[in-house]
């Protein structure tokens, strides 16, 4: 029996979606209500459009629509279309570096942000990039002992810190829609300890590294699973915990992740920075790290087109990674291993079309990737299919999408959910005899 999901555990995909949700309207509402103001015809497929296709309403349609909102005209005009949509609570991007300042946003942002079903970016274009370079110029803060409750001691410490290896494998094998509550969860549990338990410096210093890093692991499972404005909240409330716990490194690599959203959002200058911020933040962090930052910068020249800027640091990559295995690094990086190197070479070829130097390097990562990764081993299978399919061999990227579609399936990954879609529609517009066979096993799949 197909599983329908609840309306309450849906997407918002669009501002306009948040809109409709918070007044209970349909689409059918929508519209009437404009036309209602306007005296015209009310269409409920304009709202459709507006939504899902991107198509951008008329002056009047907007200022109908903002009458109906209470949204003054000039900021209509000021932000222009959606973002001059009332979507909600914003993040609060005036919070202090300090530690109180990261606590308060831990306590704003864990079990809230879990529940915020906004598929759409809240943060205004470049607010991040900016809030990146303060990081990168504040210097972090010392951390006093809270005296307000319970002591924390060692053995709990120790307790929450072997937990996070857990919780990324099963990031990794069931996707981010299975794991998001867990984790939001456990960094509540951290989060009240911060607030409410006494520690000295050196306990508190440890609680505020977990608690970056569960709020970097639920801000990733978020994005994963499509909700992007929570992963922003989590991520920007885990900055602040790494920043007041010293850890730049950590730092960095909760901006690699906001990079990554910003190139899957169409927002890539934006992403640029922030990569370009992450690795100098983390000049002085072991080479696997430095490995892993200067590839993700070297992705986003190449989403720009810039081959040669790309090529340049991927050089620079190539020699970090070389040191990688003779220094001790973060538990958070090792995943950042020979397979995964591989896999972030392949995809700026991708964006390149470089695509026998992007197959070359996905048979490398395939062949190394751990058996545990399944959401990765789909995502580089279609990767593969992708360049075989741009070389010539249908039949071959056929093959490839059928290996990849169960664990597409299996793992809750809104990400490599649309890259099957995607790679199974231009396939299937080959009408070779593959890709018949291959139509009909994603079709059992998906029902």
């Amino acid at each position: 029996m197909t599983r329908t999901p609840s309306p309450r555990s849906q997407l918002l995909v669009h501002p306009l979606s948040y809109v409709r949700e918070q007044r209970s309207w349909t689409q059918q509402d929508l519209v009437d209500v404009i036309a209602r103001r306007l005296n015209t015809a009310a269409r409920r497929e304009k709202a459709w459009r507006w939504e899902r296709w991107g198509v951008v309403p008329d002056e009047d349609s907007q200022v109908a629509l903002a009458d109906e909102l209470g949204v003054d005209r000039q900021t209509v005009r000021a932000l222009g279309w959606p973002h001059w949509l009332p979507t909600g609570p914003a993040i609060s991007t005036s919070a202090p570096w300090t530690v109180n300042g990261a606590i308060a946003l831990l306590d704003d942002t864990a079990g809230p942000a879990v529940l915020d079903r906004r598929g759409f970016l809240i943060m205004q274009a470049g607010l991040a990039a900016a809030i990146a370079e303060r990081w990168l110029a504040t210097e972090p803060p010392k951390i006093n002992a809270a005296l307000e409750g319970g002591r924390v001691d060692t053995d709990l410490l120790d307790c929450f810190e072997q937990r996070l290896p857990a919780l990324r494998r099963m990031d990794a094998s069931l996707g981010g829609g299975s794991v998001r509550s867990l984790v939001d969860a456990e960094l509540r549990l951290v989060t009240d300890l911060l607030r409410h338990s006494s520690y000295s410096e050196v306990a508190g210093n440890r609680l505020l590294v977990v608690a970056a890093e569960l709020g970097r692991i639920a801000g990733w499972a978020s994005f994963d699973a499509g909700f992007h404005a929570a992963a922003e909240r989590y991520w920007f409330a885990a900055l602040h915990a790494a920043h007041s716990a010293a850890d730049r490194a950590a730092g960095a690599n909760i901006l690699k992740c906001m990079s990554l959203q910003r190139v899957d959002t169409e927002r890539p200058t934006e992403a640029l920075r922030l990569a370009d911020a992450a690795r100098a933040g983390a000049k002085d962090a072991p080479a696997r790290v430095r490995a892993m930052l200067t590839t993700r910068l070297a992705r986003t020249h190449a989403v720009l087109g810039e081959s040669v800027a790309c090529e340049r640091r991927l050089a620079e990559a190539d020699t970090e990674m070389s040191r990688a295995d003779d220094e001790a690094s973060p538990a958070w990086a090792s995943y950042f291993d020979h397979a995964e190197y591989a896999a972030q070479v392949a995809a700026c070829y991708l964006l390149l079309q470089r695509h026998h130097a992007s197959d070359y390097w996905l048979q490398q990562t395939l062949a190394l990737q751990p058996a545990e990764r399944s959401r990765d081993r789909a995502t580089y299978l279609i990767w593969r299919a992708d360049s075989v399919l741009n070389l010539g061999d249908v039949e071959q990227a056929c093959s490839l999408v059928a290996q990849a579609a169960p664990d597409v399936v299996a793992t809750r990954s809104v990400r490599n959910h649309r890259r099957l879609l995607d790679i199974h529609g231009r396939l299937v517009a080959h009408r070779h005899p593959a890709a018949g066979a291959l139509d009909e096993r994603v079709r059992s799949l998906l029902t």
